[in-house]
């Protein structure tokens, strides 16, 4: 149960990551959030349910160039 208020987003909702973080290992690349979303460095995420969520990378075109990922 989350102590803040208003309480924070569930691990499951569309802004989940605007959780507070409960405990942060950046040494170790991730950081648990209030809900019980663990967020990785590399935008990855780990929820609760244990189901895990690709990281957001950059695709890269054929010429080399970056574009945001779909």
């Amino acid at each position: 149960m989350c102590p803040h208020t208003p309480p924070c987003p569930a691990a499951d909702a569309t802004d989940a990551g605007a959780a507070h973080p409960a405990s942060v290992h950046a040494e170790q690349g991730w950081t648990l959030l209030c809900n019980g979303l663990v967020v990785f460095d590399d935008t990855g995420q780990l929820r609760p349910d244990r189901k895990a969520i690709a990281p957001r990378r950059a695709a890269t075109t054929p010429t080399g160039t970056t574009k945001a990922a779909a």
